[in-house]
């Protein structure tokens, strides 16, 4: 399956507008995307928000069985809340920390992620490692296999970090986790949308992810899978009348499901666009969708390559949509400002969003420039163009 470009940028009004290069910051959402959360504010506005929730049920619903169907999981192990770092935080913050307990992380981990392991460690006792890295830039295996060994409390990765495009091994750490009956987090805010994520063949028992990215879904969305089989186990951080059950005057009942980790109050529209933005995806195949994409980003950093005074910066053995580079004596700011002035967008990744990693590398930033299927080979040229000037 190919992906019908014309198709997808006429469905798509932002691209006769500006040349998108920042879809891991947010995506240029499809028009049936729009549509669909400004007919339900709509429905509000005329009958009122309650009313609209109810008569809206069905398109509601459709977010679970739509996500779970992206991730080959059950709709009841799918929670949608505000934002992946909420379901990330959501997850994790359900873990009954103790002193001495190792948490197990990545050099290429992101910076909300790290600031909440600080943070635990610090009211716990908890103890972080950061894995080893091997000449890929990739977490060392033999090295997590090691770990595991003197035991764990949780691995927590993210799967493509937001400032390279490499692909760290999900898979691969799901089964050493699996394997050392460890519980796996996996931050997969920047791979969903652009790559096949099935968490039965990855292995992890908690996953987080956004809707504005590559998803093209409305921003204040995301959504977080847990596994049936670790459910039971995890306590939300807060609950409130949807999360739990309140049974008589001093008890209350946690709900079986993943949606323990929702609130009652929620945002039906987005909810509604989400769940649009997943059938698009489908529609179009996850798997053509990876092969246009890491065939654009790859043509890009070709091009890069090629430019005097750009260094691209991407390491791994898998690489994405997500590529990153510098430009001799230009901070990256400048860089994206100008890339602006000329109508094309793109974003700059700081050293405080991936500090483990970059000031490992001595990269105080970098620009990213993230590519997505209704993208061109004449916007890659134009982008370069830019740069030679």
């Amino acid at each position: 399956m190919t992906i019908d470009v014309e198709r997808a940028r006429r469905e798509t009004p932002g691209c006769a507008r500006v040349v998108h290069f920042n879809n891991a910051g947010a995506a240029l959402p499809p028009a049936a995307v729009t549509d669909a959360v400004v007919d339900h504010l709509r429905l509000e506005e005329h009958i009122g928000g309650y009313e609209a929730a109810e008569a809206a049920e069905a398109e509601v619903g459709n977010a679970y069985t739509a996500i779970a169907r992206l991730l080959g999981c059950a709709p009841h192990e799918v929670a949608v809340v505000e934002n992946a770092t909420r379901g990330w935080d959501m997850a994790f913050y359900a873990f009954d920390f103790r002193p001495g307990d190792r948490i197990l992380t990545i050099r290429t981990e992101y910076a909300s992620n790290v600031i909440a392991l600080l943070q635990v460690a610090a009211r716990t006792g908890a103890v972080i490692e950061v894995l080893e890295t091997d000449e890929y830039g990739l977490p060392d295996l033999g090295d997590l296999a090691r770990e595991l060994e003197r035991g764990a409390a949780l691995v927590a990765v993210t799967h493509v970090p937001t400032h390279s495009g490499l692909v760290n091994p999900a898979a691969e750490i799901g089964a050493l986790a699996r394997a050392a009956g460890v519980p796996y987090l996996l931050d997969a805010c920047q791979s969903v949308g652009q790559l096949p994520v099935d968490v039965a063949a990855i292995g992890c028992d908690m996953l987080s992810a956004t809707g504005r990215k590559f998803l093209r879904g409305p921003r204040g969305t995301g959504f977080l899978y847990v596994s049936d089989r670790l459910v039971e186990r995890l306590v939300p951080p807060f609950l409130d009348l949807h999360a739990a059950t309140w049974t008589a005057p001093d008890a209350y009942e946690i709900r079986p499901d993943a949606r323990r980790f929702e609130t009652w109050e929620t945002n039906y529209a987005g909810k509604i666009g989400l769940g649009v933005a997943v059938d698009y995806a489908l529609g179009w195949g996850l798997d053509a969708i990876e092969v246009r994409v890491t065939a654009l980003a790859e043509g890009l950093r070709s091009q890069l390559r090629e430019v005097p005074g750009v260094t691209v910066r991407d390491e791994g053995t898998r690489r994405c949509g997500i590529v990153t580079f510098t430009v001799d004596g230009v901070p990256a700011a400048e860089v994206r400002r100008r890339l602006g002035a000329a109508g094309i967008n793109t974003s700059v990744s700081p050293m405080e969003y991936a500090r483990f990693d970059l000031a490992a590398r001595g990269l105080p930033d970098l620009v990213r420039a993230s590519v997505h299927y209704y993208n061109t080979e004449d916007e890659l040229d134009r982008l370069t163009a830019v740069l030679r000037q």
